[in-house]
């Protein structure tokens, strides 16, 4: 039950981070900007931090395999580029 309400949370805030459209006219710009920093950079954030925990976690069972890059990338460098160098309230490199 207590992981039950977050979930559900969660999965309402990416309905609505994601549910932005994609061809913003420059007057909802405004919208599309806090939108973004308020609830998608955030989630970006935790994303890196979690994605990073996991990188690390699985770093023993990756490196046998030669895929350390590659892990690295998806759960690492991908999060921190839409958190930290994303122009704010672009939305459209998120679905890259």
């Amino acid at each position: 039950m207590k992981t039950k309400l977050p979930s559900v949370c969660l999965a309402f805030v990416f309905l609505i981070t994601f549910g932005v459209p994609s061809n913003v006219s420059a007057e909802d710009s405004g919208m599309a900007m806090a939108t973004d920093a308020v609830i998608a950079r955030p989630l970006c954030l935790a994303a890196t931090a979690i994605g990073s925990v996991l990188w690390v976690a699985m770093l023993p069972l990756s490196i046998p395999t030669k895929s350390v890059n590659r892990s690295a990338q998806a759960l690492v460098v991908t999060p921190y580029k839409a958190t930290f160098t994303r122009p704010l309230g672009d939305f459209e490199s998120l679905k890259e």
